[in-house]
């Protein structure tokens, strides 16, 4: 990959790469830093990366930094999220229905829906992505979607 491969992929697969992090990490600073690495990362590896693949792996890069960032943001503080409820006069707007439905998920499995889901991926590319097999990327998403099922059932009144 030669610095106009990198150039093509910067513009092409940044704002799908902030989407992800965004939705993955839950806020826009650590969406920009997880890009901004990510991208750097690439530009390290651009000699290892063919540009055919380059999406795949800007996807596979934020992906691991954010289930990294998810895991030291756990061990550093223990906040205990206070019980939201639902308001039916309230008429919520769904997109924040399903960023809390989201926030229920752990981080691997919130990325598998976001990957699947809002981003279109193959149950192969994902298992690329994430270093699972595609079993296991079924049955992983098979259980979020069952625990976002149950958490709209319940919490939300949707489904």
């Amino acid at each position: 990959m030669d610095a106009n491969d990198y150039n093509a992929c910067v513009r092409e697969w940044a704002d799908a790469l902030f989407r992800f992090a965004c939705k993955c990490t839950g806020q826009q600073s650590d969406a920009h830093d997880v890009v901004q690495n990510s991208f750097e990362v690439l530009w390290q590896k651009r000699n290892e990366v063919q540009p055919g693949k380059a999406k795949a792996y800007l996807f596979q890069v934020a992906y691991r930094q954010s289930v990294d960032n998810y895991r030291k943001r756990v061990k550093v503080s223990f906040i205990e999220r206070p019980e939201e409820t639902y308001t039916p006069s309230a008429n919520p707007d769904l997109k924040k229905i399903l960023d809390r439905a989201l926030a229920q998920l752990d981080e691997q499995s919130r990325a598998l829906v976001l990957l699947k889901d809002y981003e279109g991926y193959s149950y192969e590319e994902i298992a690329q992505i994430t270093g699972l097999n595609d079993s296991q990327v079924k049955v992983y998403l098979h259980r979020a979607r069952k625990i976002l099922k149950e958490y709209l059932v319940s919490v939300e009144n949707i489904i």
